[in-house]
């Protein structure tokens, strides 16, 4: 039986992070604002990709290839450089802050488990008026490993404190909730990005069509 996370890490990019922005840096290097979306999929492939075959690569080196590759090498490092630099300055989806303090308000210790940067994620923290909710963040250059493998999940909830099993992620990809039930972990999962949760994968705990439903699930669960 599920019961209610002592912790909850959250996955950072297109759960908090709103990354539409980078549209507009896409067209002033004179690239397609749609190519956002392939470029970061592309990005979580490699990233995943080099985790299978036992090998890490830090995520300005990952995005910089997979952009390289989605432009057909006509982007120049300084182009590259533009768009990576707008990491840092990307806003919060609008239902970020609040599942975050009710959360924190209600006692819950609060990770950013992300594939990020340390620093981009923590200047986007910052800057959304997200940082005094968070207790921790973790990135898999720390823990020298990408999402979806078990280890990542662990070492988060190692570095918030609690066991794998009262350590609940919240993420809007089901791959990454099914990383996490895998590991041992609860997950929460927000229907926003991708509107139903794919059945090759375990299931959540919990589901809600914005973070704030996802953090009143958790909340709802049972004590242990």
């Amino acid at each position: 039986m599920s019961t209610r996370p002592h912790a909850v890490a959250f996955d950072v990019l297109e759960t908090l992070l709103n990354l539409d922005p980078l549209r507009t840096r896409m067209e002033e290097i004179g690239q397609s604002a749609d190519l956002l979306q392939p470029w970061f999929m592309r990005f979580q492939r490699d990233s995943m990709a080099l985790t299978l075959s036992g090998d890490f690569g830090t995520f300005e080196s990952v995005a910089r290839q997979a952009l390289r590759t989605d432009t057909q090498h006509t982007a120049t490092e300084e182009d590259i450089d533009h768009v990576l630099a707008g990491f840092g300055q990307l806003p919060a989806h609008p239902d970020a802050e609040p599942a975050l303090r009710r959360l924190s308000e209600a006692g819950v210790r609060i990770g950013c488990l992300t594939v990020g940067r340390a620093d981009n994620t923590e200047r986007f923290l910052e800057q959304a008026g997200l940082a005094r909710h968070v207790d921790q963040v973790i990135t898999a250059e720390q823990a020298g490993i990408w999402k979806p493998a078990p280890s990542i999940y662990r070492v988060a909830a190692h570095q918030l404190g609690v066991s794998p099993a009262t350590m609940a992620l919240v993420a809007v990809h089901a791959w990454d909730c099914h990383g996490a039930k895998r590991a041992g972990c609860l997950a929460g999962w927000c229907a926003r990005l991708e509107g139903r949760y794919g059945d090759v994968f375990t299931p959540a705990d919990v589901t809600g069509a914005d973070l704030g439903e996802v953090a009143e699930g958790l909340l709802r669960l049972p004590s242990a």
